[in-house]
């Protein structure tokens, strides 16, 4: 989900990440596959400190 901010970054496009992610409530209202809040953030604290090595945002948005 964060790799698309790495390329970025790397190339020196951006300065830091910004992802948008419904939180479960949301996400239970759109198709499957979409990925949402709680599952992202879970994903990027068990990946670690440096992974991703871009400085990044993550925002929920509620019904």
């Amino acid at each position: 989900m964060f790799v698309k901010h790495m390329a970025f970054f790397v190339g020196d496009v951006i300065d830091v990440g910004i992802e948008l992610l419904p939180m479960k409530e949301l996400q239970a209202q759109m198709s499957s596959g979409v990925a949402y809040y709680a599952a992202g953030l879970y994903d990027l604290l068990r990946q670690g400190r440096s992974t991703p090595a871009v400085p990044l945002v993550v925002v929920g948005i509620g019904p």
